[in-house]
């Protein structure tokens, strides 16, 4: 009787372990999925949204510019943050905010990106932290499951889409 339990019990352990070792596999190597909070990816990605986030090009290293990632946040290692990626290692990028009048500008160095969320005004972000390194990237965000009416891929920030406008209608 004591073998027999004891045999069951060792079996249920096993396929714990089993599975565990599965799932863990499976979200960093393949994706997860993800609750996000927060207004800085407004209106993109509004509070209590539910994305997908695909790891395979964080391991591929495809990442680009315009990608929306989920990143480890660079001030808190038990959070995560979701933003768009702005600039990659050697590119300049502004770093000053939307409301300032002089602008200032940096070099994402080797092995970093800049990250920004689509809602500037409401975002903390590489504007107030820095470039983080490319290691904190845990995945890109390729879909949009929840809610069901905006079931689908992402879009191209709303807000570059008026800063191009703006410039393209300055240089005419």
């Amino acid at each position: 009787m004591f073998r027999s339990v004891l045999g069951k019990t060792l079996g249920f352990v096993g396929y714990t372990i089993q599975y565990g070792c599965i799932a863990h596999c499976a979200f960093e190597y393949i994706g997860e999925f993800v609750v996000c909070s927060g207004p800085s990816m407004e209106p993109t990605i509004v509070s209590e949204d539910i994305v997908f986030s695909e790891s395979v090009s964080r391991h591929l290293c495809k990442i680009d510019k315009g990608d929306i990632v989920i990143a480890k946040s660079p001030s808190d290692p038990h959070m995560n943050i979701c933003k768009r990626v702005i600039g990659l290692e050697g590119d300049k990028v502004c770093t000053s905010g939307p409301s300032d009048m002089f602008k200032t500008h940096t070099y994402v160095p080797k092995g970093h990106v800049w990250l920004e969320g689509d809602n500037l005004r409401n975002s903390t972000d590489s504007r107030s932290y820095g470039p983080i390194p490319y290691a904190l990237i845990r995945g890109r965000v390729c879909l949009k499951l929840w809610p069901p009416d905006s079931f689908g891929a992402l879009s191209e920030s709303p807000t570059r889409q008026i800063d191009k406008t703006l410039r393209n209608s300055d240089s005419d």
